[in-house]
């Protein structure tokens, strides 16, 4: 049954404000996994900064030719030396991304309906030696914590995660909100947690401007921030800033890149907030700078 609510507030019982301590690696949760998994982790993350900036592209494997996604030669190819890691699909990867790209990837690898069925009816979509054949740094799955088919969802998740440990490929669990689940700090403490505790290596959640630092806090593996939907430049920059200032390891943003009205510039500015803590309004000034310029 579910527990009764605590007469302390989120921020007493999660102590959010006291970092999570992982002797032998610079990931919090990592510090005992195999040797491999450590190393593509460390291909995705930074160790310096201990976060990442992912580029999150693989929204065609429901969506279809997404705004900014119709040719991904033109689009996404020219930002992919620009991210710390590309997260796609492997359609994308072995036929558009050149293989002397040098950046590490994350594939998708669940899938099943498109945007014209129930979204939570996936399925495992990928064969983990797949991933390893195309020398992936980790795979996603998406997890759908209140939707009409979350057990499903979790059972896959937790057999990618096998497979996964079974080769020392990380998997990313991708936290998914259906059309009517409500966006807040409680719900996303649930579905972070619950796949943290079923084995995910790491996890992609949405922010929430109210106790996003609670999410990341009762989550013992490290959180990148989704981007969600496009934003204004600033206002994507904020909510970058407080994500990772609010415990977050990074972001993995797609459509606040990729839609962009300057996409280079704009990959360029979230690395700066993400990776040395740039205060939004300067982030934006540098946009706007590198905006200016031809190319960005």
């Amino acid at each position: 049954m579910p527990e009764a609510e605590s007469p302390a507030s989120d921020e007493q019982r999660y102590q959010a404000e006291i970092p999570m301590q992982t002797p032998g690696f610079f990931l919090k949760g990592c510090g005992q996994l195999d040797w491999g998994m450590k190393n593509r982790l460390a291909r995705v993350f930074d160790p310096k900064s201990g976060r990442t900036v992912m580029l999150a592209v693989d929204h065609g494997y429901f969506q279809g030719p997404t705004t900014g996604l119709e040719r991904m030669d033109l689009n996404i190819v020219p930002l992919a030396p620009l991210c710390d890691a590309l997260f796609c699909t492997r359609g994308i990867l072995r036929s558009t991304i050149p293989a002397d790209n040098r950046q590490p990837v994350v594939l998708r690898a669940s899938g099943g309906p498109s945007i014209l069925k129930e979204l939570s009816n996936e399925e495992i979509a990928m064969d983990i030696e797949d991933a390893i054949r195309l020398n992936a740094a980790g795979i996603g799955i998406q997890v759908f914590i209140g939707g009409e088919f979350e057990t499903r969802s979790v059972h896959n998740m937790t057999k990618l995660v096998d497979m996964g440990n079974r080769y020392g490929m990380p998997v990313m669990a991708v936290t998914a909100v259906g059309k009517d689940m409500v966006r807040d700090a409680r719900y996303f403490r649930l579905a972070c947690r619950i796949c943290a505790e079923l084995g995910a290596h790491y996890v992609k959640t949405y922010f929430v401007p109210d106790g996003f630092g609670t999410i990341t806090a009762s989550c013992p593996v490290p959180i990148v921030m989704a981007g969600g939907k496009k934003l204004p430049e600033l206002e994507a920059l904020t909510m970058a800033y407080r994500a990772v200032q609010e415990g977050a390891s990074g972001v993995d943003m797609g459509r606040n890149i990729f839609q962009s009205d300057a996409p280079k510039a704009m990959i360029a500015a979230i690395r700066e907030v993400v990776h040395n803590n740039m205060k939004p309004a300067r982030a934006f000034d540098l946009y706007r700078g590198l905006k200016a310029k031809k190319g960005a």
